[in-house]
């Protein structure tokens, strides 16, 4: 628990102690959240994530000795993939026991039967991941809760034939909670708080009644912003080419990538802008997963006319108009070619969804996780992609990239929340 109040500070300085607020991350997926938080001065007990090739990505940033950032990962749970209602069933009393000692409890339920672009289906058995959440909730009662999940999440699910309009599930969450925590909520987009790709996200803040907090725990985001951004030297709104443009392979020469045979990767020299310089963040060496896709010089060629269509229509970041289409003779609905000189659009598992904004070419994951504000030092592991009926149970690279909470927007929440959870510790000692 917190413990006596401290001055505004954002960054490494921020680094958590044995006093530093603690959090849970459910459904941590790699870890964006968990990195944010921890970098925002928060001490993580442990994560929760069922994804095989995702809890190895967590593994080898949040518990591998030398880690930047650890887990103080307690000895009853093992350290491998688990569900939430697994670690329940499993561990119960050592959840329960964990009551007044947990600040925060974080997480995104599983968010593709939420997504405007999906089906949107009422009984989408992934929404049930919300009641796991509730009920993680109701046994280790936090003081605070976070909650990331998409636009959607706040949209009426649409009526079947003859059926009634379903309320949202942000509506439905709000109510259930209300009973035990004030609750705050807002869509915020990635690109205002100097994440270099649009991505509108819904957050939920709940702060538990009767445990000394106020409300008001996203009233001085703005503060936490400016702090976060000052400490990096960054600019509110970033760029793709500001993001990108050191990894282009232009400026770099090509070596066979390290974990894939028969593939090559795009080498490294040198930051060019300080939003990259801030994601190099003390790595000297070239980033992992630069890989490129094996494109055939036809594919190449099209890649190239598409870019320069984008380019002379200005539908860069938008989706192919149906005339484009028609007239490169292609049916995919979902391409689209980065503006250099905007944010990138929500960056998606799917590899050939985003265009290079000058070179006929996907991008790398690690270009990805350039546009989501990952360090270069953060590596991910499993496959880079997977097809067919393994996306239902696999969650490869590009996926755990496009998945995650931007680790940059993660930190100013994390940022805001710390203060105010201090807030609220000075605020009971006084009237104590």
């Amino acid at each position: 628990m917190l413990k006596g109040p401290t001055k505004e500070r954002a960054g490494p300085e921020a680094a958590a102690s044995a006093s530093s607020p603690t959090y849970i991350d459910i459904f941590a997926g790699c870890g964006g959240l968990s990195l944010g938080l921890h970098r925002a001065g928060w001490r993580g007990l442990f994560a929760i994530e069922k994804d095989a090739f995702a809890f190895a990505t967590l593994q080898a940033n949040f518990l591998e000795k030398g880690a930047r950032f650890r887990y103080d990962w307690p000895s009853w749970l093992p350290q491998q993939p688990s569900t939430v209602e697994g670690v329940i069933a499993r561990h119960r009393d050592q959840l329960v026991a964990l009551r007044g000692s947990i600040d925060l409890l974080a997480g995104g339920p599983p968010c593709q039967g939420f997504s405007s672009a999906g089906r949107r289906r009422a009984d989408d058995p992934r929404n049930v991941m919300v009641d796991r959440y509730l009920e993680l909730v109701e046994i280790v009662q936090p003081r605070t809760i976070l909650l990331e999940n998409v636009r959607g999440f706040t949209l009426d699910f649409k009526a079947r034939a003859g059926g009634l309009t379903r309320e949202n599930a942000a509506a439905q969450l709000t109510r259930k909670l209300s009973e035990d925590y004030i609750i705050e909520a807002q869509i915020l987009r990635a690109c205002d708080f100097g994440v270099p790709q649009n991505r509108p996200r819904f957050i939920l803040v709940g702060t538990r009644k009767g445990a000394g907090l106020e409300s008001g725990a996203l009233a001085d985001l703005h503060v936490s912003k400016a702090l976060v951004l000052q400490h990096y030297g960054l600019a509110a709104i970033c760029s793709a080419q500001d993001a990108i443009s050191d990894l282009e392979i232009g400026r770099n020469e090509l070596h066979p990538c390290p974990d894939s045979p028969g593939f090559e990767a795009i080498g490294y020299k040198a930051p060019i802008t300080p939003y990259q310089r801030a994601m190099r963040d003390g790595l000297d060496g070239e980033p992992t997963d630069t890989r490129l896709a094996k494109h055939t010089a036809s594919i190449r060629e099209r890649f190239a006319d598409i870019i320069q269509m984008c380019r002379d229509e200005g539908r860069s970041n938008r989706q192919l108009s149906p005339e484009m289409r028609a007239k490169l003779g292609i049916t995919k609905m979902a391409t689209r070619v980065l503006d250099a000189a905007l944010p990138a659009p929500t960056v998606t598992s799917m590899p050939d969804d985003l265009l290079h904004y000058s070179e006929p070419r996907t991008l790398t994951v690690r270009e990805n996780a350039r546009l989501q504000s990952f360090p270069d030092w953060f590596v991910f592991k499993g496959k880079y992609t997977t097809g067919g009926h393994r996306r239902r149970t696999e969650v490869p690279r590009f996926t755990q990239v496009a998945n995650a909470v931007p680790p940059l927007l993660a930190e100013i929440l994390g940022h805001r929340l710390r203060q105010h959870c201090l807030k609220g510790s000075q605020t009971k000692a006084n009237t104590g």
